[in-house]
């Protein structure tokens, strides 16, 4: 029998934040709470004298955060997950595998979205180049409602040529706008392709079950919504990976790493799965601690009960908005966590972020779009504050 969850209440009193200050960006980076803040502090104490550490030390945090994060996603095998520094490392090892997928050849497609991130871009160009590929951008839409039809383009454009690799998110980073993923990785499957998703700017915030999407690879950085620390990442990599090349030849990654007196006999195997792709020095003492305070968290919250959180509080806010003139993709179409506020087409968005920054309310302007990310430590006061300066620019114009 369905039970319904409970409601989240505001957390900010688990977080440091001033008063009078209304943070709605945590598509740019995350506050730490002061769960995550506690564990990097009592890391550092520990870490001051390292009397006593032992080599199983080196592994334990990541086994932690494996585990924690295979939760999150639903994956039922934490050996398949990988410590990586960002989300360019992560499709490096994409790039760097791609060459094994059979029946791989030249004229074959990648398919991507429109104005997607840089590093979900830069990261094909040679690969591209060496194996004869191209690349097919599908376009944002030109008119609102932008999802339904930016979908149905992706799947229209994977039929349309042989397809090597697909490489979609959860939302489009600047406008939120949401992706089918389980739709996408059918079709994905049925042209032999592989699948690839940056999930950084929806898991931790946005549901997201592995055995549903059933992608090649989960690439996420770890400095936004999953609310760790910067220069950190989790990549969960398929089976198609197994056997693949990674990025570095880290000791770390080799059987029989923990036995330090052992090192010198050299050892050719890995570690099972997708523990050949962690960054080299993994261990990251002092910033691996908040990760897994950070995951931990995550998963008592609930990435349901945030999207549940977060679209109660903008509830009231959104047809003020568009009462201004501003375009919003509507609720089935976007993140609940992550919204594209589309400014007229007087304003200047840069301006308007400034003025926004002078009545101490934090957004990110991407394109012509306010990007609004709210989380747990948003209350209403901070949505009003974004409408009220709202009100005020217009008022002004």
């Amino acid at each position: 029998m369905l039970t319904q969850r409970t409601s989240l209440t505001s957390q900010r009193a688990a977080f440091s934040l001033p008063e009078q200050t209304h943070y709605i960006n945590c598509a740019t980076r995350a506050p730490y709470s002061r769960a995550v803040e506690n564990a990097g502090l009592e890391a550092i104490r520990f870490h001051s004298n390292p009397m006593g550490l032992r080599p199983d030390d080196f592994f334990a945090g990541g086994v932690a955060v494996r585990d924690l994060f295979a939760r999150l996603i639903n994956q039922p095998e934490p050996e398949r997950v990988a410590l990586i520094g960002s989300v360019s490392y992560g499709m490096a090892i994409v790039a760097r595998n791609l060459h094994r997928k059979p029946g791989i050849g030249p004229g074959q497609q990648i398919v991507q979205i429109g104005e997607e991130f840089p590093s979900d871009v830069y990261a094909w160009d040679r690969v591209i180049s060496e194996l004869g590929l191209k690349r097919t951008v599908v376009p944002m839409p030109a008119d609102f409602p932008k999802a339904e039809a930016w979908n149905a383009a992706i799947l229209a454009a994977i039929d349309a040529a042989p397809t090597a690799l697909v490489v979609v998110p959860p939302v489009h980073w600047m406008y939120g706008t949401r992706f089918d993923l389980e739709a996408i990785g059918q079709r994905a499957r049925a042209a032999g392709a592989l699948y690839v998703i940056d999930g950084t700017q929806a898991v931790g915030a946005l549901p997201f079950d592995w055995q549903a999407i059933r992608p090649d690879a989960l690439i996420c950085a770890a400095y936004k919504w999953l609310m760790g620390p910067y220069s950190m990442g989790l990549a969960c990599f398929g089976e198609f990976f197994d056997e693949g090349l990674p990025l570095e030849e880290s000791w770390m990654n080799r059987m029989h790493s923990n036995q330090f007196h052992r090192l010198s006999e050299y050892e050719p195997t890995y570690r099972p799965k997708a523990y050949r792709y962690n960054i080299g020095e993994h261990s990251h003492f002092l910033q691996m601690p908040m990760l897994e305070a950070a995951l931990a968290q995550l998963l008592d919250w609930q990435p349901e009960r945030i999207q549940d959180y977060c679209g109660a509080l903008l509830t009231e806010a959104l047809p003020v908005w568009e009462s201004l003139g501003c375009r919003i993709e509507p609720e089935s179409g976007r993140g609940q966590h992550l919204v594209g506020v589309w400014l007229p087409d007087e304003a200047e968005p840069l301006a308007v972020q400034q003025a926004l920054l002078d009545r101490r309310v934090s957004v990110s302007v991407r394109g012509r779009a306010l990007r609004v990310a709210p989380h747990v430590y948003n209350e209403a006061a901070d949505i009003s504050a974004l409408t009220e300066a709202l009100l005020q620019l217009r008022m002004k114009n």
